[in-house]
Parts: C-alpha cells; structure tokens; sequence
C-alpha cells in the first residue's frame, strides 16, 4: 500500500523540546528540540514504513483565525527562545533528507497537512491509498476516514503513541470525526481561547449532537423543534448561535490553502545520504549517525540476500540446454 506519512512539524518540535534535557551542538546551539524531533522522525519511518513522507510547519504571521476572532489563542505562552532558535534547524534536518516541507502564511499547519490529505484522498488519479497524520493536537482527528486516513498521536514521551481511527476517535471524544467543529462550536477550545454557548460543557454538547445530528441541523430547526432539549438548554442554544457559529468556523481545519502539493516516492536511503549525514555530524548527533548506518547495512544485507535467492530461484527455473 502507497502510505503518505504527515507530520504536523510544530506539534512534535514543541512535543520533543519539552521532553528532553537541554543539549548543544559542538557550536554551542541549543539542540534538545533537533536532536529529538529527528530521533522521532527516523523512528516514525522505522514504524510506519512510509513509501511518500511530508512535513508541514505553522507560520509566524497572524493566521484568518486570528483575523476572525482577536482573542484566538490569546493565551497560549509564548514560545521559548531556546525553542524558537530551533525552528530553523529542524527545517535543515527536514531538507537534508530531502523531505518536502509545507507551510503558508495565514494559515495553520492544520490546514496545510487537511489541503494536502483532501488532495491525495478524493483524487482518483492519486498513488497515494491512505494517510496517516502525526501530531498531539486533537484537532487534527476531524480529518479521520475509515482506514484511508488516520492519526498517530504520541503517547508518552517520544517512544509511544497511539493510532486513531473512527472508533478510537468517537471513543476518546464522543462524537465521529467529522462533528469534532459541531462538538468545539458548543463546547468551546480552551486551548484555542474561543468560548462556544456559555453554560455549554463537553457532556452536554455530546448530547446536543447526539439529538440534533449537526450544528447545522440544530440552527436550522431550533425554531420549531426542540430535540428532546430543555426550555433552558434551547435558549441558551439560540442566545449562543452567533458565537457558536464563528466557534464552528475556528474549529474547522481549512482544506482549501493556495498551495502547491508535490511529494515524491521516499526511500530510507536518504536517511543516510552524504547531506544528511554532514548535516548531522554538525550537530553533534553521532549516536543517530551510528544507528542509521548500522540499519542501512542491515537492510542491504536483507536486499542482497533476497537478490541472491530470486537469482538462486530463477536459475532453478530456467529450461537445460
């Protein structure tokens, strides 16, 4: 099977920052972040055996998001300039082992890593047969179909994680994927900073959905029809549509970014490449090095084996003169 494996290169960069120690390279950068987004890099590749790979990155300028809604993700803290100073070099990492990189002003790599599965998904004529998106952010499971695209969350450091489908979606959050903005515009993010209806929790905006169907389905007949809802609970509803409307739409992963999509067939070759290595004899990273060497010889050993029998095999086949 043709797998893209996605990475949202924020989501693992911050997951990786905070997981290890600080370390620097023979120049004196702090290298923490690097030194472990590509330790789980070289690890999703051993695990997932991706045969198309990509990495997306959010933006520093102001994303629609922020445009629509001043006060979205007013809270988050800023990021560490230890971590900041770290951007740029994974970006190296990333290119030295001529991985693609996508990112674009204005929006999240949310959107980018939704553009470019909507892409490679609904498109017919795409080699590309199932996705399979890594990140933390939970937002990302609104993209999850069936067994074409699915999640892969890291779980406990950067050692384990976890894969989510549609029913591993449904059970961590109560809704399918698809209703995950419906469930945010009554709920609310408050890791996104927007509000959802007031007095609306998680619980109740399940049962809302449950009643209801969609968001949609709810504006459109709230009017006439209560689902079952208290007097309380319906008015609250209507007192709360506009925000919950403009929730819906922050909430939503935008699959339409102006981007050009082009990835090729990756091999684990350029793991190893003279670029990849030099890049990280710079900094410092020998344990890496030696590990990717020693799989590199253990998967030619295999190849030529393999050589070897088919050759064996087919000489055995071929008709006595």
């Amino acid at each position: 099977m043709n797998r893209l494996v996605l990475i949202d290169g924020n989501a693992i960069l911050h997951r990786a920052y905070h997981a290890l120690p600080p370390l620097t390279s023979p120049d004196g950068k702090i290298v923490n972040a690097v030194y472990g987004f590509t330790t789980m890099l070289i690890r999703l590749i051993h695990d997932l055996q991706p045969t198309h790979i990509a990495v997306a990155f959010d933006r520093p300028a102001p994303t629609f998001r922020k445009k629509l809604y001043a006060d979205y993700q007013a809270k988050r803290p800023k990021m560490d300039d230890d971590l900041i100073g770290q951007v740029e070099l994974v970006h190296e990492v990333v290119r030295a082992f001529d991985i693609p990189i996508f990112e674009m002003d204005g929006y999240e790599a949310d959107d980018v890593i939704g553009t470019i599965t909507k892409s490679k998904i609904q498109n017919p004529k795409s080699e590309i047969k199932q996705i399979v998106i890594v990140t933390g952010d939970r937002d990302i499971l609104q993209l999850v179909e069936d067994e074409k695209i699915l999640v892969y969350m890291p779980t406990k450091g950067l050692s384990e994680g976890k894969l989510f489908g549609v029913k591993e979606t449904e059970d961590r959050l109560g809704v399918s994927p698809k209703l995950i903005p419906d469930f945010k515009a009554l709920a609310g993010d408050a890791s996104d900073n927007y509000p959802g209806i007031a007095g609306i929790g998680p619980k109740t905006a399940v049962e809302i959905l449950q009643k209801a169907g969609s968001i949609d389905l709810l504006y459109k007949h709230i009017e006439k029809k209560t689902f079952g809802l208290s007097e309380a609970l319906v008015q609250k509803i209507k007192k709360g549509k506009e925000i919950a409307l403009l929730s819906h739409t922050l909430a939503t992963i935008n699959q339409e970014v102006p981007i050009d999509i082009e990835i090729g067939l990756f091999s684990e070759k350029q793991l190893t490449s003279p670029q990849a290595i030099e890049t990280l004899q710079v900094y410092g990273f020998q344990s890496l090095i030696k590990r990717l060497e020693k799989e590199s010889k253990k998967e030619l050993g295999v190849r030529i084996k393999e050589e070897q029998k088919e050759e064996k095999d087919i000489g055995e086949q071929l008709p006595l003169v």
